[in-house]
């Protein structure tokens, strides 16, 4: 049993990754030569694999995994997780912004006594729009869950085995590592850490995936959507009862007909696009009750190394 090991997803950036092979070598051979480097090559498209390959072959402390298609980073993470063997592990992206030096920080603040510790990024180096759009979503994410994340969170961490164990027990088709630890409980903290610009490639997750990434959070962590869609329909029932009420007094008091084919037209076509979506947020929930019925694998491996 290795003494730590490393899973980092691969998608995009194989121009790093023999520096960041050289990079984990050097900083792990100061915690100890017992380690184990994972990288899970997620359907790269600048042909990752072979690289992972050769670094594999120079050295058996590194282990490949090939999924057989584009899984998602998150799902990557839980392939990297199921095939890991160290009494710590660490998980951090490929792209080199999440510095390999950084880890004995992680791993020192660990042996106080803690489960899980993650790295908070003092100084993101990442581009306006999408330190805007991560601050965007973070908001909405907690006022739906009734939560508090730290927008200097990412994936850069380091859990004990038994936070692993119980990350091996999710087998929920939308996996949110963070948000997962987090839900797990242990005890857990966090330790600042320093964050590299983004030398090589360019970061997958756009705009319509930061938005896709949001809905499927807050889906399968939250159903205040779906309380809120309640309240607000007794709400506009509630006034629309009052409406009602007025005109009535309104007639008989004053022997007025409350004219307006434009208000009523208006007022059907209100209520319509409200009926209509509140009926897709329900149907968006079933869908995703019926992604989970399946009980399909959350990733399928082709190849091993």
């Amino acid at each position: 049993m290795p003494k730590i090991s490393v899973v980092s997803p691969v998608y995009g950036c194989r121009g790093s990754l023999n520096t960041l092979y050289t990079r984990l070598k050097e900083t792990l051979s100061k915690i100890s030569e017992d380690f184990e480097i994972i990288f899970v090559n997620d359907a790269s498209p600048d042909n990752a694999w072979e690289t992972i390959k050769e670094l594999a072959l120079r050295d058996d402390r590194v282990k490949g995994i090939n999924l057989a298609r584009n899984f998602g980073q998150h799902k990557a993470i839980a392939a990297g997780l199921d095939h890991s063997r160290g009494d710590w592990v660490v998980v951090m992206d490929c792209d080199l912004q999440d510095k390999p030096e950084e880890i004995i920080k992680l791993y020192n603040k660990a042996q106080e006594g803690y489960d899980a510790v993650f790295g908070q990024r003092i100084g993101r180096q990442d581009s306006r729009r999408k330190r805007w759009a991560s601050r965007l979503f973070i908001a909405v994410y907690d006022y739906l869950s009734d939560s508090k994340t730290d927008p200097t969170i990412g994936n850069f961490s380091i859990i004990s085995r038994k936070v692993v164990e119980g990350l091996k027990q999710m087998k929920e088709q939308h996996h949110a590592y963070t948000f997962f630890v987090i839900w797990l409980g242990f005890k857990r903290t966090y330790v600042e850490v320093e964050h590299a610009k983004r030398e090589i490639g360019k970061s997958s997750y756009n705009f319509r995936r930061l938005i896709t990434l949001a809905m499927d959070n807050i889906a399968s962590q939250s159903n205040k959507l779906l309380n809120m869609s309640i309240k607000f329909g007794f709400g506009l029932s509630f006034f629309s009862a009052l409406y009602a009420l007025y005109l009535v007094i309104k007639y008989f008091l004053t022997d007025e007909v409350v004219p307006g084919w434009t208000s009523v037209m208006v007022s059907i076509y209100f209520i319509g696009g409200l009926i209509f979506a509140n009926l897709g947020l329900i149907g968006f929930y079933l869908g995703k009750i019926f992604d989970e019925t399946k009980q399909r694998p959350l990733y399928v491996v082709d190849e091993i190394i």
